[in-house]
């Protein structure tokens, strides 16, 4: 990887190179292939306003490049808060290419099971089950079992196969339909 570290308007001391240069060292940990990082800095005065401007520009191996800019009152401040965010710029290339794979449609076709294994294992797994609640019932046990409930009505099928409803009437007495 190439750096290049310039200074426009400020003159850039050893301990300010270093630091830059282990900022910039960091970004290797994405394994983004880095060919070079021009880090910039320039003294800005904005009316009574002076202060620092960084700006890195990073070329990356195929890929387009990335270039960031900051200013800040403190030459270390904008040093940080550009390279967090290069980081960030970086660690979302990086999540990019490593977590978003392309698929081909033959790829993703290989990887759904087919239905019809589907359904045939299913159908070793269903158990038919008969209910409590449509089994024959004599209007005798219903009404004894309404009576020591809250309930209302009761819902049943009665000896002969047919569904009946026993219901408690506002006059106090039992209704079968």
């Amino acid at each position: 990887m190439n750096v290049s570290l310039t200074g426009r308007g400020i003159e850039l001391t050893d301990p300010i190179k270093e630091y830059l240069q282990s900022a910039i060292d960091s970004l290797d940990k994405f394994n983004l292939d880095i060919i070079s990082v021009n880090a910039v800095a320039s003294k800005q005065s904005k009316g009574k306003k002076q202060g620092i401007s960084i700006e890195f520009t990073i070329n990356l191996s195929g890929k387009n490049t990335v270039v960031i800019k900051q200013s800040d009152d403190d030459m270390y401040a904008a040093v940080d808060i550009a390279l967090d965010r290069a980081q960030k710029a970086l660690r979302r290339l990086h999540d990019k290419i490593n977590d978003h794979r392309n698929e081909s449609i033959n790829e993703a076709k290989a990887e759904i099971p087919d239905v019809k294994e589907v359904a045939e294992s299913m159908e070793d797994e269903i158990v038919p089950v008969e209910l409590d609640l449509y089994k024959p019932r004599e209007v005798a046990d219903v009404l004894e079992e309404l009576k020591e409930s809250d309930k209302q009505f009761e819902i049943f099928i009665d000896m002969d196969g047919k569904t009946r409803v026993l219901y408690k009437r506002n006059d106090g007495r039992f209704g079968l339909y």
